[in-house]
Protein backbone atom coordinates (compact mmCIF):
# COMPACT_ATOMS: atom_id res chain seq x y z
CA UNK A 1 0.00 0.00 0.00
CA UNK A 2 1.17 3.44 -0.71
CA UNK A 3 1.62 6.26 1.70
CA UNK A 4 2.72 9.45 2.04
CA UNK A 5 4.51 11.47 4.51
CA UNK A 6 5.71 15.63 4.62
CA UNK A 7 7.95 15.53 8.28
CA UNK A 8 10.95 17.00 6.46
CA UNK A 9 9.06 20.13 6.24
CA UNK A 10 8.94 21.05 9.95
CA UNK A 11 7.97 24.94 11.40
CA UNK A 12 9.68 26.37 14.37
CA UNK A 13 7.62 26.65 16.96
CA UNK A 14 8.50 28.66 20.45
CA UNK A 15 9.51 26.18 23.45
CA UNK A 16 6.31 24.36 25.55
CA UNK A 17 4.14 24.62 22.27
CA UNK A 18 1.43 22.08 22.34
CA UNK A 19 1.39 21.26 18.75
CA UNK A 20 3.23 17.56 18.49
CA UNK A 21 5.37 18.36 15.66
CA UNK A 22 7.67 15.28 16.20
CA UNK A 23 4.70 12.87 15.99
CA UNK A 24 5.32 12.51 12.26
CA UNK A 25 9.04 11.86 11.89
CA UNK A 26 8.29 9.05 14.81
CA UNK A 27 5.47 7.52 13.05
CA UNK A 28 7.28 7.59 9.69
CA UNK A 29 10.51 5.64 12.17
CA UNK A 30 7.52 3.03 13.16
CA UNK A 31 6.12 2.83 9.89
CA UNK A 32 9.53 1.60 8.20
CA UNK A 33 10.68 -0.39 11.40
CA UNK A 34 7.21 -1.74 11.85
CA UNK A 35 5.15 -2.24 8.59
CA UNK A 36 7.80 -3.29 5.86
CA UNK A 37 4.54 -3.89 3.63
CA UNK A 38 3.74 0.42 3.42
CA UNK A 39 5.39 1.76 0.63
CA UNK A 40 6.19 5.75 1.30
CA UNK A 41 6.78 8.68 -0.99
CA UNK A 42 7.44 12.18 0.19
CA UNK A 43 4.99 14.24 -0.83
CA UNK A 44 4.70 17.00 -3.74
CA UNK A 45 4.06 20.63 -2.07
CA UNK A 46 0.25 21.31 -3.24
CA UNK A 47 0.06 24.95 -5.99
CA UNK A 48 -2.06 28.34 -5.49
CA UNK A 49 -4.23 26.47 -8.08
CA UNK A 50 -4.88 24.18 -6.00
CA UNK A 51 -5.43 25.26 -3.19
CA UNK A 52 -7.94 28.27 -4.62
CA UNK A 53 -10.33 25.43 -5.82
CA UNK A 54 -11.36 25.66 -1.63
CA UNK A 55 -9.95 28.78 -0.18
CA UNK A 56 -10.66 32.51 -1.27
CA UNK A 57 -7.76 34.10 -2.90
CA UNK A 58 -7.32 36.86 -0.53
CA UNK A 59 -6.34 34.17 2.09
CA UNK A 60 -4.01 31.82 0.24
CA UNK A 61 -2.07 35.55 -0.87
CA UNK A 62 -1.89 36.23 2.94
CA UNK A 63 -0.76 32.74 3.99
CA UNK A 64 2.16 32.87 0.96
CA UNK A 65 2.80 36.18 1.08
CA UNK A 66 3.36 36.35 5.04
CA UNK A 67 0.43 39.07 5.36
CA UNK A 68 -1.23 37.14 7.98
CA UNK A 69 -2.11 39.54 10.69
CA UNK A 70 -1.35 38.54 14.53
CA UNK A 71 -4.91 37.89 15.03
CA UNK A 72 -5.42 35.43 12.04
CA UNK A 73 -1.57 33.75 13.77
CA UNK A 74 -3.32 33.55 16.49
CA UNK A 75 -6.11 31.62 15.38
CA UNK A 76 -4.56 29.31 13.35
CA UNK A 77 -2.21 28.92 16.60
CA UNK A 78 1.33 28.99 14.44
CA UNK A 79 3.19 31.90 13.90
CA UNK A 80 3.89 32.66 10.20
CA UNK A 81 7.39 31.90 8.36
CA UNK A 82 7.80 30.25 5.01
CA UNK A 83 8.38 27.09 6.66
CA UNK A 84 4.90 27.08 7.96
CA UNK A 85 3.97 28.06 4.30
CA UNK A 86 5.73 24.77 2.66
CA UNK A 87 4.56 22.91 5.39
CA UNK A 88 1.56 23.48 4.76
CA UNK A 89 1.10 23.29 1.09
CA UNK A 90 3.27 19.74 1.39
CA UNK A 91 0.09 18.58 3.98
CA UNK A 92 -2.38 19.19 1.02
CA UNK A 93 -0.05 17.77 -1.34
CA UNK A 94 -0.28 14.59 0.71
CA UNK A 95 -3.83 14.24 0.54
CA UNK A 96 -3.60 15.07 -2.88
CA UNK A 97 -1.61 11.87 -3.64
CA UNK A 98 -3.10 9.63 -1.31
CA UNK A 99 -6.61 10.53 -2.77
CA UNK A 100 -4.98 9.41 -6.82
CA UNK A 101 -4.07 6.44 -5.14
CA UNK A 102 -6.94 5.69 -3.29
CA UNK A 103 -9.14 6.15 -6.56
CA UNK A 104 -6.47 3.70 -8.43
CA UNK A 105 -5.61 1.25 -5.72
CA UNK A 106 -8.40 1.39 -3.35
CA UNK A 107 -6.24 2.27 -0.05
CA UNK A 108 -4.04 4.49 0.58
CA UNK A 109 -2.74 7.00 3.21
CA UNK A 110 -0.91 10.29 4.38
CA UNK A 111 1.21 10.46 7.73
CA UNK A 112 -0.25 14.10 8.60
CA UNK A 113 -3.23 15.66 7.20
CA UNK A 114 -6.71 15.75 8.00
CA UNK A 115 -6.50 20.09 8.72
CA UNK A 116 -10.46 19.93 8.91
CA UNK A 117 -10.79 23.42 11.12
CA UNK A 118 -9.39 25.40 8.05
CA UNK A 119 -12.34 27.02 6.36
CA UNK A 120 -12.13 29.04 2.98
CA UNK A 121 -10.69 32.09 4.01
CA UNK A 122 -9.21 31.70 6.85
CA UNK A 123 -7.43 29.08 9.19
CA UNK A 124 -8.10 28.01 13.02
CA UNK A 125 -6.88 25.17 14.92
CA UNK A 126 -3.52 24.40 13.63
CA UNK A 127 -4.80 23.91 10.51
CA UNK A 128 -3.28 26.48 7.89
CA UNK A 129 -5.60 24.88 4.49
CA UNK A 130 -7.71 22.80 4.40
CA UNK A 131 -6.22 19.15 2.85
CA UNK A 132 -9.42 17.36 2.41
CA UNK A 133 -11.45 19.69 0.98
CA UNK A 134 -8.94 20.67 -1.90
CA UNK A 135 -8.53 17.45 -2.53
CA UNK A 136 -12.01 15.66 -2.94
CA UNK A 137 -12.37 19.36 -5.24
CA UNK A 138 -9.34 18.40 -7.20
CA UNK A 139 -10.44 14.45 -7.56
CA UNK A 140 -13.96 15.70 -9.03
CA UNK A 141 -12.01 18.66 -11.21
CA UNK A 142 -9.88 15.69 -12.60
CA UNK A 143 -12.69 13.30 -13.15
CA UNK A 144 -14.78 16.22 -14.83
CA UNK A 145 -11.41 16.58 -17.08
CA UNK A 146 -11.48 13.00 -18.51
CA UNK A 147 -15.38 13.22 -19.01
CA UNK A 148 -16.50 10.56 -16.24
CA UNK A 149 -19.58 11.14 -14.24
CA UNK A 150 -19.70 13.61 -11.18
CA UNK A 151 -17.71 12.04 -8.58
CA UNK A 152 -19.22 11.92 -5.58
CA UNK A 153 -17.19 12.52 -2.06
CA UNK A 154 -18.07 11.21 1.28
CA UNK A 155 -16.55 12.65 4.84
CA UNK A 156 -15.88 10.62 7.48
CA UNK A 157 -14.15 12.61 9.81
CA UNK A 158 -13.44 10.89 13.42
CA UNK A 159 -11.09 13.11 15.10
CA UNK A 160 -12.89 14.35 18.71
CA UNK A 161 -12.81 17.98 17.23
CA UNK A 162 -15.88 18.79 14.72
CA UNK A 163 -14.91 19.34 11.17
CA UNK A 164 -16.13 22.84 11.10
CA UNK A 165 -14.18 24.18 8.32
CA UNK A 166 -14.90 21.10 6.15
CA UNK A 167 -18.66 21.38 6.91
CA UNK A 168 -18.58 25.64 6.14
CA UNK A 169 -16.72 24.67 2.73
CA UNK A 170 -19.37 22.00 1.71
CA UNK A 171 -22.62 23.26 3.37
CA UNK A 172 -24.02 24.64 -0.31
CA UNK A 173 -22.63 21.45 -2.08
CA UNK A 174 -24.48 18.34 -2.80
CA UNK A 175 -22.06 16.64 -4.29
CA UNK A 176 -19.61 15.82 -0.79
CA UNK A 177 -21.31 14.38 2.41
CA UNK A 178 -19.40 15.27 5.89
CA UNK A 179 -19.92 13.28 8.72
CA UNK A 180 -18.41 14.31 12.00
CA UNK A 181 -18.16 11.97 15.10
CA UNK A 182 -16.96 14.23 17.99
CA UNK A 183 -17.15 15.27 21.53
CA UNK A 184 -19.58 17.75 22.19
CA UNK A 185 -18.14 20.27 24.66
CA UNK A 186 -15.28 19.84 22.72
CA UNK A 187 -13.50 22.55 20.16
CA UNK A 188 -14.88 24.31 18.53
CA UNK A 189 -17.19 25.69 20.75
CA UNK A 190 -19.24 27.26 18.19
CA UNK A 191 -19.69 23.84 15.65
CA UNK A 192 -20.96 24.06 12.04
CA UNK A 193 -23.25 21.87 10.57
CA UNK A 194 -22.01 18.91 8.25
CA UNK A 195 -24.67 17.16 6.63
CA UNK A 196 -24.46 14.40 9.46
CA UNK A 197 -22.78 15.13 13.07
CA UNK A 198 -23.28 13.17 15.84
CA UNK A 199 -22.15 14.42 19.37
CA UNK A 200 -20.74 12.35 21.82
CA UNK A 201 -20.45 13.11 26.04
CA UNK A 202 -17.35 13.46 28.04
CA UNK A 203 -15.26 10.43 28.62
CA UNK A 204 -17.11 8.51 26.22
CA UNK A 205 -16.03 4.52 25.99
CA UNK A 206 -15.20 2.24 23.64
CA UNK A 207 -18.94 0.49 23.33
CA UNK A 208 -20.81 3.97 23.43
CA UNK A 209 -18.67 4.96 21.06
CA UNK A 210 -18.69 2.19 18.48
CA UNK A 211 -22.57 2.19 18.21
CA UNK A 212 -22.80 5.54 17.82
CA UNK A 213 -20.11 4.85 14.92
CA UNK A 214 -22.75 2.27 13.62
CA UNK A 215 -25.30 4.22 13.47
CA UNK A 216 -23.04 7.45 11.93
CA UNK A 217 -22.48 4.70 8.95
CA UNK A 218 -25.97 3.03 8.57
CA UNK A 219 -27.37 6.56 8.01
CA UNK A 220 -24.31 7.31 5.48
CA UNK A 221 -24.90 4.30 3.47
CA UNK A 222 -28.77 4.83 3.59
CA UNK A 223 -28.62 8.61 2.51
CA UNK A 224 -26.77 7.16 -0.81
CA UNK A 225 -28.87 4.51 -1.54
CA UNK A 226 -29.16 5.41 -5.30
CA UNK A 227 -25.67 5.57 -5.38
CA UNK A 228 -22.54 5.13 -3.58
CA UNK A 229 -19.41 7.60 -2.83
CA UNK A 230 -16.57 7.22 -5.69
CA UNK A 231 -14.09 8.26 -3.00
CA UNK A 232 -14.13 8.51 0.75
CA UNK A 233 -12.07 10.77 2.71
CA UNK A 234 -11.32 9.11 6.12
CA UNK A 235 -9.93 11.00 8.88
CA UNK A 236 -8.95 8.60 11.53
CA UNK A 237 -8.25 10.98 14.72
CA UNK A 238 -5.95 9.76 17.47
CA UNK A 239 -7.55 12.41 20.01
CA UNK A 240 -10.36 10.16 20.99
CA UNK A 241 -7.39 7.78 22.59
CA UNK A 242 -8.15 7.84 26.80
CA UNK A 243 -4.45 9.09 27.18
CA UNK A 244 -5.08 12.51 24.95
CA UNK A 245 -4.48 15.46 26.30
CA UNK A 246 -6.97 17.71 24.27
CA UNK A 247 -9.56 15.00 23.55
CA UNK A 248 -11.99 14.14 26.80
CA UNK A 249 -12.64 10.62 25.59
CA UNK A 250 -11.57 7.62 27.27
CA UNK A 251 -11.65 5.00 24.38
CA UNK A 252 -9.06 2.36 24.44
CA UNK A 253 -6.22 1.36 21.50
CA UNK A 254 -8.42 -1.54 21.00
CA UNK A 255 -11.76 0.44 20.77
CA UNK A 256 -9.77 2.62 17.98
CA UNK A 257 -8.33 -0.37 16.26
CA UNK A 258 -11.92 -1.29 15.78
CA UNK A 259 -13.18 2.00 14.91
CA UNK A 260 -10.41 1.78 12.14
CA UNK A 261 -11.39 -1.70 11.21
CA UNK A 262 -15.55 -0.73 10.97
CA UNK A 263 -15.32 2.44 8.72
CA UNK A 264 -12.16 0.33 6.76
CA UNK A 265 -14.09 -2.80 5.84
CA UNK A 266 -17.58 -0.79 4.85
CA UNK A 267 -16.06 1.19 2.20
CA UNK A 268 -14.19 -2.18 1.10
CA UNK A 269 -17.35 -4.31 0.85
CA UNK A 270 -18.89 -1.27 -1.26
CA UNK A 271 -16.05 -1.03 -3.38
CA UNK A 272 -15.64 2.56 -2.35
CA UNK A 273 -11.94 3.88 -2.28
CA UNK A 274 -11.02 5.44 0.91
CA UNK A 275 -8.10 8.12 1.09
CA UNK A 276 -6.75 7.69 4.90
CA UNK A 277 -5.40 11.14 6.94
CA UNK A 278 -4.35 10.75 10.50
CA UNK A 279 -5.47 13.97 11.55
CA UNK A 280 -5.62 14.30 15.35
CA UNK A 281 -3.65 13.21 18.22
CA UNK A 282 -2.47 15.03 21.33
CA UNK A 283 -1.17 12.37 23.85
CA UNK A 284 0.24 12.98 27.55
CA UNK A 285 2.50 10.31 26.01
CA UNK A 286 3.39 11.16 22.09
CA UNK A 287 4.29 7.56 21.75
CA UNK A 288 0.26 6.53 22.46
CA UNK A 289 -0.65 8.76 19.55
CA UNK A 290 1.81 7.59 17.17
CA UNK A 291 0.93 4.16 18.05
CA UNK A 292 -2.87 4.87 17.13
CA UNK A 293 -1.67 6.32 14.11
CA UNK A 294 0.21 2.67 13.94
CA UNK A 295 -2.67 0.77 13.89
CA UNK A 296 -4.73 2.50 11.53
CA UNK A 297 -1.97 2.19 9.11
CA UNK A 298 -1.67 -1.48 9.52
CA UNK A 299 -5.82 -2.04 9.12
CA UNK A 300 -5.41 0.11 5.99
CA UNK A 301 -2.64 -2.18 4.66
CA UNK A 302 -5.02 -5.28 5.55
CA UNK A 303 -7.81 -3.49 3.91
CA UNK A 304 -5.82 -2.32 0.77
CA UNK A 305 -4.81 -6.10 0.73
CA UNK A 306 -7.78 -7.54 0.58
CA UNK A 307 -8.83 -5.20 -2.35
CA UNK A 308 -6.34 -5.96 -4.39
CA UNK A 309 -7.24 -9.58 -4.31
CA UNK A 310 -10.71 -8.76 -5.18
CA UNK A 311 -10.12 -6.87 -8.39
CA UNK A 312 -8.94 -7.37 -11.90
CA UNK A 313 -5.36 -7.07 -12.57
CA UNK A 314 -6.09 -4.53 -14.79
CA UNK A 315 -8.06 -2.27 -12.60
CA UNK A 316 -5.71 -2.29 -9.81
CA UNK A 317 -3.13 -0.84 -12.59
CA UNK A 318 -5.35 2.18 -12.77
Amino acid sequence: MQAYYSDHFVLPLPPGHRFPMPKYRLLRDRVQAEVPGLVLAEAVAATDDELLLAHTPHYVQSVVDGLLSAAEQREIGFPWSPAMVERARRSVGATLCAARTALAEGVSAQLAGGTHHAYAHKGSGFCVFNDVAVAARLMQAEAHRRRRPLLRVAVIDLDVHQGNGTASIFADDDSVFTLSLHGARNFPFRKEASDLDLELPDGCTDDLYLDTLDQALHMLWLSHAQALPGLVFYLAGADPHEGDRLGRLKLTHAGLAERDRRVLAACRERGVPVAISMAGGYGHVIADSVAVHLQTLREAQAQWTAWQAARPVEECSG
